[in-house]
């Protein structure tokens, strides 16, 4: 059992699903925690997806890519795909979600948008944004 947890550590797609629903859980904690401390909805969200988007890009950098490169002409670069595709992900599910509202529950849409973008997001990832093969340009 030991050599297969071990094993499977050591695929990058296992550690990125990890990571992605450990942050989800992390989000969820925050909204929790500051709704408890008298957040609106709305700041709770905001600060959980902004937490969220902080943790889940360096984690997946670090450990799920194992990308440790930190010199600003690699980072900043990754920093601007990163928030790029976090739009693009955005627009995507507001666009699936407006197309099937009729038809599917927001929940269902959401779930739907979120496999989606995972698949695309885990091949960027590892092909393009913490890709560690070197530039040249």
């Amino acid at each position: 059992m030991k050599h297969k947890l071990h094993s499977a550590l050591q695929r990058p797609l296992t550690r990125y699903v990890l990571i992605g629903g450990s942050v989800y859980v992390l989000e969820l904690f925050v909204i929790v925690a500051a709704q408890r401390k008298g957040a609106s909805a709305v700041t709770a969200v905001a600060l959980s997806f902004s937490i969220g988007l902080l943790v889940s890009f360096v984690l997946q950098k670090v450990l799920a890519f194992k990308d440790r490169r930190t010199h600003h002409k690699i980072l900043i670069p990754q920093i601007i795909a990163f928030i790029l595709l976090v739009l693009w992900n955005f627009s995507f599910t507001l666009l699936l979600t407006k197309a099937l509202e009729s038809h599917l529950q927001p929940v269902i849409t959401r779930t739907m948008a979120l496999g989606i973008t995972t698949v695309w997001n885990f091949y960027l990832y590892k092909t393009h944004i913490f890709s560690n093969e070197e530039i040249t340009g």
